[in-house]
């Protein structure tokens, strides 16, 4: 590990800072490493308000989306909710659809098939609308790249809209609207949103037009926060006052597809990172073993006995998912060493039966084990479909743009993408993608990276520090868990390895007459570093242990150095 200590803030503005708010020099250099610097900022940051959004009319096309989408209304228009089979693709379609039912009875919604569709717009979907007398599609997390398939559909009569976060191409799809906030001519103050949060705008836009306000859409937040948490878009801006509601909704009052998940798990409080390890994979499954729709009809239901067998049969998926994903990526760990491929810069690696719903998870899985941007190829139909995820810092978007001639289409953003290629061109592909890499990648990405806020000692550590720290949350891009790094520690000396496997270790560190507890997951390999009393470092967060019924301080190790 690569332990990166970040540069310290301008020491003027902490001190100011300091004093407005009456807090530690720590506190306020947190603060100011994630971007508030003054009184104003900080009363935002914890104090988040639903005032602090921005005005939906404030995106480009969005006056264009709001007036088609009313006429629709009025005229009693069929309206299609199309979206990709993904969280962030199925909560969208689950938000938008609800919301237009309490506007009229004609929307239905249409996930595309992963295995005979694949990502985004389809042909199939636009024959299904145009079968089914649709004469509108709004569709969300996906659309902008899909040029042709939207003339296609204009040819059959059907207006589109798009609500859309990822990069456009060189040119935009002749749409009706088309609300996507990268788009270089869009002024949108934000441009982090996710598609959901994009859907969120436009019903935002639309309940102005019905003198509601954004308290009657408080209840559809809980599904905005799921996409932001699983989406790992940053958690900033107009995203984390979007997900601190969201949060306050999926633990007060959950619709009842969430509810019925939540009822399996038996956890009182979920914070963002549950969200994101238990309900969003869950939400994942549907899509990636069987179907994205049983999901959204997860999402959309009200009954909650009838969520409850939703929930239970979308259980099933998860535990098949995680089940797939694991044997996959013990064949993929194989397959590298087998080649002699550990020494490559990049994991390319394919076998045309494994499961195409589960290869982006193997990509991220091999990449804990070679950490080097990762590509897991399939068959699909004709051609090779993969996923592909990146390291910290590496831009994979740009690096298989610099291998277009071999790609057939890809789409994406900097750390993960999809991309399919015709079999014929799989070696070259992975040559050039090596080649690309190699050619732009700085060589330090390949070492793993941890981020350092501030270098503190023990007795900075208190109930304080940790009261005001929580209030940091929901914590994710852009405002991670604050890391801190300490030399000089030493163990009481009954520091051991502990779990099943005695995988981790755990030990009681001491500085300077004060002590903590400390737990490291996966780091039972580093005992011999905290032997005999020797002096170490470590890099840690500070967590809270509940145990029967007691809460006290706790370290959280993320590494050691003897």
């Amino acid at each position: 590990m690569r332990w990166t200590l970040k540069p310290k803030p301008n020491p003027e503005i902490v001190k100011q800072l300091q004093q407005s708010l009456n807090v530690d020099e720590a506190i306020a250099t947190l603060l100011v490493q994630r971007g508030i610097e003054t009184f104003e900022d900080a009363k935002h940051f914890f104090r988040p308000s639903l005032e602090h959004l921005h005005d939906p009319y404030l995106m480009k096309d969005m006056d264009k989306a709001v007036i088609r989408i009313l006429q629709a209304i009025k005229d009693g228009e069929n309206i299609l909710v199309y979206g990709d089979y993904d969280v962030d693709g199925t909560t969208s379609v689950a938000l938008m659809s609800s919301y237009l039912k309490t506007k009229t009875a004609n929307v239905a919604t249409y996930i595309p098939d992963r295995y005979d569709e694949g990502y985004g717009v389809s042909y199939k979907g636009i024959d299904f609308a145009d079968d089914n007398d649709f004469s509108l599609i709004v569709a969300l997390d996906c659309g902008i790249k899909a040029l042709d398939k939207i003339d296609y559909a204009k040819e059959k009569g059907i207006d589109f809209i798009i609500c859309d976060h990822h990069r456009p191409g060189n040119q935009v799809p002749n749409a009706v609207a088309v609300l996507d906030p990268k788009q270089e001519d869009c002024t949108y103050p934000y441009k982090e949103l996710c598609g959901c949060g994009v859907g969120f705008k436009l019903i935002q836009a639309i309940a102005n037009k019905f003198d509601e306000t954004l308290n009657d859409l408080i209840p559809y937040l809980d599904l905005v926060a799921t996409a932001i948490g699983a989406d790992i878009v940053p958690i900033t801006g107009e995203n984390r006052v979007l997900a601190y509601f969201g949060l306050q909704v999926i633990n007060a009052q959950p619709r009842a597809g969430f509810k019925a998940i939540i009822n399996q798990i038996k956890k009182d409080e979920l914070t963002i990172t549950d969200v994101v390890f238990i309900i969003a994979p869950r939400i994942n499954a549907a899509g990636r073993m069987k179907h994205g729709q049983y999901a959204v009809d997860l999402l959309t239901e009200n009954n909650l006995q009838t969520a409850i067998q939703y929930a239970e049969e979308i259980e099933a998926f998860n535990t098949d998912r995680r089940e797939a994903d694991q044997s996959i990526t013990q064949e993929a760990l194989e397959l590298i060493k087998s080649e002699n491929e550990e020494n490559r810069l990049t994991t390319v690696v394919y076998q045309e039966h494994w499961h195409k719903g589960v290869i982006g998870i193997v990509a991220s899985r091999l990449i804990e084990t070679y950490y080097r941007p990762t590509l897991v190829f399939t068959k699909s139909g004709d051609k090779l479909a993969a996923s592909a995820r990146s390291v910290s810092g590496f831009d994979v978007y740009n690096a298989l743009q610099g291998c277009a001639e071999h790609i057939e289409q890809f789409g994406g953003h900097k750390y993960a993408a999809g991309l399919t290629l015709k079999e014929e061109n799989y070696e070259a592909f992975k040559q050039a993608f090596e080649d690309e890499v190699s050619k732009t990648i700085d060589k330090n990405l390949l070492t793993p990276e941890i981020k350092v806020d501030l270098a503190i000692n023990l007795n900075q550590i208190d109930d304080k520090l940790m009261r005001i720290i929580r209030q940091f949350a929901p914590f994710g891009p852009g405002n991670m868990t604050p890391i801190f790094m300490t030399d000089n520690l030493k163990d009481t000396g009954y520091g051991k390895c502990v779990g099943e496997d005695k995988t981790h270790l755990r030990f009681t560190a001491t500085q300077s007459g004060k002590q903590f507890v400390c737990i490291g997951f996966n780091l039972g390999e580093k005992l011999h570093l905290i032997k005999n009393k020797q002096l170490f470092s470590a890099v840690y967060s500070v967590d809270e242990n509940h145990w029967q019924g007691n809460v006290s301080l706790q370290l959280k190790i993320r590494d050691i150095k003897g």
